[in-house]
């Protein structure tokens, strides 16, 4: 049996305008609220997209953001730092770097979530005609483009600085796409907390969240360097089995790396930490959406 679908509008940019979508002849059941939820998560795509290049703040912000942290930590900060015999300061840190920058952008998504609900966005959201679990696939997709984007302005910055991988094409490739899966992982606790807190002023004050899960952690000092009961919680940090992984697939392992499970499994975990997060916080993020209209 199938069944015709009406013809949908869905929300353009800035919620200005609609998107006519033209009818379709599909299954009737759970093929046609499938293809519903694709194409209404490809629209709010197009709009955050969209959005991005209309707002150059935004854009300038992702060029300078990255340009000041290396040249805060990795030459402000790294002059007086050492981690190992014969080990390059600039090496050993710009793999934390990028894993830092991944994770600090949970705050990111948060914040814009934020500004769509206090502007009523949300509210228009949940009264069309659309796949409720859009407006956070949606979100989670146009936000990871927004973090290749950052991750590839960070690995420029790197390459002008003289930091380079060690290993072939494959490795290399591998490490970028396990970063791009850290920050996918976070995507949806930043969707989360979006959705809970009140305000932006609120939004605002994750950095208190953000500063320690990032900073505690083998992103710029092994844990091995760190006080026995920080260094625990900093091997077991999902920052820092991402840094690690990615150190040893650019061939850069610092010496200075204890001999713990966690830290000898570091690619292992570097899959299975984002896994475990994209599975407690995608559900939540979902639920908390389809719950504002209750």
């Amino acid at each position: 049996m199938t069944a015709t679908v009406p013809t949908k509008s869905g929300p353009e940019s800035g919620g200005k305008s609609a998107v006519p979508t033209a009818a379709l002849t599909l299954p009737d059941g759970p093929e046609s609220r499938l293809y519903w939820a694709f194409a209404d998560c490809w629209t709010i795509v197009r709009r955050d997209l969209t959005h991005l290049v209309k707002q150059p703040v935004i854009v300038a912000w992702q060029l300078g953001f990255p340009i000041v942290s290396v040249l805060l930590f990795v030459f402000v900060f790294g002059s007086g730092m050492a981690v190992g015999d014969g080990v390059d300061y600039k090496t050993f840190a710009m793999p934390g770097m990028f894993a830092m920058t991944m994770a600090f952008g949970f705050m990111n998504t948060a914040m814009a979530v934020v500004i769509d609900k206090d502007r009523g966005v949300t509210d228009r959201f949940r009264s069309m005609p659309m796949a409720s679990s859009a407006v956070v696939t949606g979100r989670g997709v146009s936000d990871l483009a927004h973090a290749s984007i950052d991750l590839a302005v960070l690995a420029a910055i790197a390459l002008a600085i003289g930091w380079r991988s060690d290993s072939g094409i494959v490795p290399t490739l591998a490490a970028f796409a396990l970063l791009l899966l850290l920050r996918f992982a976070l995507i949806w606790v930043g969707v989360l907390l979006g959705l809970v807190v009140r305000n932006q002023e609120a939004a605002g004050n994750l950095f208190a969240v953000a500063f320690p899960f990032g900073m505690i952690s083998s992103v710029f000092t092994p844990p091995s360097m760190m006080p026995d009961w920080l260094g625990s919680i900093a091997m077991w940090n999902p920052v820092s089995s991402t840094a690690n992984a990615v150190r040893e697939l650019f061939g850069q392992q610092s010496p200075e790396l204890g001999g713990s499970w966690i830290e000898q499994h570091a690619v292992l975990m570097a899959v299975v930490w984002p896994l475990i997060i994209t599975a407690v916080f995608l559900p939540l993020a979902v639920r908390r959406f389809q719950s504002l209209s209750r």
